[in-house]
């Protein structure tokens, strides 16, 4: 379902094969991205031999699509038979190893799920007793994992988000599944990211501002610019904005600056030897100055008054989570 969700049995009985972009895929913040993921998925589903492909509206997301996003989306298959040649070529991906080898184990995963499902007594049977919810509930568990992490990144939600970006607003749409008689759980990649953000949207109407966290950076750009993006856009997927002023600190400008950025949390940044030669100092101080939390961009190590580290690989929504319950954002 990342890429395509299609219907039709491949080759069975000269079935046309009709993808539609999965919705799945589609993000409320930073919309605009979504026109180059249903791009991505439009391309994959025609490699891989759908006959028709229902491209959805980049701003399915958010409502009903507007004249700008229907365009768009109409065009987005055009671009690719007539500018890309996509549809000149018979089977674009054959003699691939690559996509050949990625096929086989796809067609392999799903004849063993589709013998599971057979011995479980069919689809419905298999629904009834919950071996379906199981297993996705499993998959989606692992992938929560891995976007929580950002091992799966989302371009615009947990990696190069922008908070302060004016929300794309449409007129709302029905739900299809209202008074439905339930079914599976439906599941959003930016959902533990849109909650963080929702909670950063009310803290700006209710004060006026947004949560902030302050960047002390130490040394020169040349040993803190690599970590100091990376701490920027970690905050940043949770709708904390990241005070950068000035561009450097030492133990003797910290507190002031703390103080002037009016954040009530902060992150070192810089390089492992500078932290070992001042973190530890700047640190008390931004204490000191009335920090209520001290960040470090990088491995947990040994710092005094150093509270908590942010580095890759890092649980960030459990993160960003706990910062904004420490600031207080409802």
């Amino acid at each position: 379902a990342r890429v395509a969700e299609v219907s039709g049995a491949p080759g069975a009985g000269g079935q046309r094969q009709h993808a539609v972009t999965s919705p799945v895929m589609m993000t409320r913040r930073d919309p605009w991205v979504n026109m180059l993921r249903t791009t991505l998925a439009t391309l994959g589903a025609g490699v891989g031999g759908a006959d028709s492909v229902t491209v959805l509206p980049f701003d399915h997301a958010l409502g009903l699509p507007d004249a700008f996003a229907r365009r768009i989306a109409r065009n987005t298959s055009t671009i690719l038979m007539e500018e890309s040649h996509l549809a000149r070529v018979i089977d674009p991906a054959g003699g691939s190893w690559y996509v050949e080898r990625l096929t086989d184990e796809l067609a392999a995963a799903a004849w063993a799920f589709f013998q599971e499902t057979e011995r479980a007594g069919g689809l419905p049977a298999a629904l009834r007793s919950g071996m379906v919810a199981e297993r996705l509930a499993a998959t989606w568990a692992a992938r929560s994992a891995k976007l929580a992490r950002r091992k799966e990144p989302i371009t615009g939600v947990s990696e190069f988000p922008m908070p302060s970006e004016r929300p794309v607003e449409r007129e709302p749409a029905p739900d299809p599944y209202a008074g439905g008689p339930g079914g599976l759980p439906r599941v959003r990649r930016d959902e533990a990211f849109e909650a963080l953000r929702a909670r950063s949207d009310a803290h700006l109407v209710a004060t006026g501002e947004r949560p902030k966290v302050f960047i002390a950076a130490l040394g020169p750009a040349a040993a803190h610019t690599a970590r100091v993006s990376f701490a920027v856009n970690l905050f940043g997927a949770g709708g904390i904005e990241a005070v950068h002023r000035p561009v450097s600190v030492d133990v003797a400008t910290a507190g002031e600056a703390l103080t002037a950025s009016g954040a009530s949390v902060a992150c070192l940044c810089s390089s492992d030897a500078l932290y070992a030669e001042q973190a530890a100092e700047v640190a008390g101080a931004l204490k000191s100055a009335g920090a209520a939390q001290v960040f470090l961009a990088g491995r947990p190590g040994e710092y005094a008054d150093v509270d908590s580290y942010v580095f890759a690989g890092c649980d960030t929504v459990a993160v960003l989570t706990s910062v904004l319950d420490r600031m207080g954002v409802a």
